[in-house]
């Protein structure tokens, strides 16, 4: 029996019959190596100032209404070489924006999402349903599969952040989307208080009896347990004026919003400034650390969870 093919002579003559084999050797130099030393990302630390982008938003609120448009928002993208719209390799994040009296249709899709109402009183979100109010400083869930549409009784317009893990979702390939086939879901019930929303005044509550990290990392730090969102870690952490966290770093990937306050972020070799509203991402393996110049509380929105379920989480 032969162990060889007479016809392959050569490196080259083996290269064409496994071309043609559709496999690849796996000794050969590649463009993208399929290993490496350390955690690397195309993404990169970045810095959107919400009172810019609330002007564009303002502006569409004049050209673009819900029957042209579902959702009034604008995606954050990070600005990396043939990135068209994730903000983190896991997450797309966006600001949105409803207008006084008016009711976004109701759908439903894979990605799970969560948002912080930066500015909005009289604002509410339907979940399967149920009425549930968002207001300023409140943290509402939206868990993938879950019809969903937003309402606004206020007089002014309201303004929100928006984290969906759909890059994951196109990774892993399992997104659906529907549209409600009434459009508009009818109202079951409703509730000021539910498993998808965290009150402002509940969280602030929680910070008041939270610790710090006794190595400096963070100020008093909470999570907001979101069990049916398994994609996403989310907490909020406080920082007095003056505070400067301990410089570190890990594999998850991080976005955070600044829901009260004004300080800097540096990751890597980049500063970013912040004030009230902003938002700041910090790619996978960058070292950063907060510097407040005033008391600050910061939303965070990681892919932490995600990590350790598959154990590759390091810091």
């Amino acid at each position: 029996m032969t162990l060889w093919s007479e016809t392959v002579s050569s490196l080259d003559d083996l290269y064409v019959v496994t071309d043609r084999l559709d496999v690849t050797p796996g000794w050969v130099n590649r463009s993208t190596p399929i290993f490496w030393d350390s955690p690397r990302t195309a993404f990169v630390p970045a810095r959107w100032h919400y009172d810019e982008v609330r002007r564009s938003l303002d502006d569409a609120g004049r050209l673009i209404d819900v029957e042209l448009a579902e959702r009034r928002n604008l995606v954050l993208r990070n600005p990396h070489t043939g990135n068209d719209f994730a903000t983190t390799r896991g997450f797309a994040c966006a600001y949105q924006m409803i207008l006084p009296q008016e009711v976004a249709p109701t759908h439903r899709h894979s990605p799970h999402a969560v948002r912080l109402m930066i500015d909005a009183v009289g604002t509410y979100s339907v979940v399967d349903g149920e009425r549930i109010p968002m207001e300023s400083g409140d943290v509402v869930l939206t868990p993938g599969g879950s019809w969903h549409g937003h309402g606004h009784d206020g007089h002014e317009p309201a303004y929100w952040f928006d984290a969906l893990d759909i890059p994951l979702v196109h990774l892993l390939e399992p997104m659906r989307y529907e549209e409600h086939p009434d459009r508009f879901a009818p109202i079951v019930s409703r509730a000021d208080t539910s498993p998808y929303r965290f009150r402002s005044e509940d969280i602030q509550a929680r910070l008041d009896a939270a610790p710090s990290a006794p190595d400096g990392t963070h100020g008093p730090k909470i999570w907001l347990d979101a069990p049916e969102m398994p994609s996403m870690g989310l907490t909020v952490e406080r920082l007095a004026s003056g505070t400067t966290t301990t410089p570190h770093r890990s594999n998850a990937n991080r976005v955070f919003v600044v829901m009260d306050g004004s300080g800097t972020t540096t990751a890597g070799d980049t500063e970013l400034t912040w004030s009230r509203g902003d938002t700041v991402v910090v790619p996978t393996w960058s070292t950063y650390h907060h510097a407040a110049t005033s008391d600050a509380t910061l939303f965070g929105v990681s892919d932490e969870p995600v990590m350790r379920a598959l154990n590759y989480y390091r810091e």
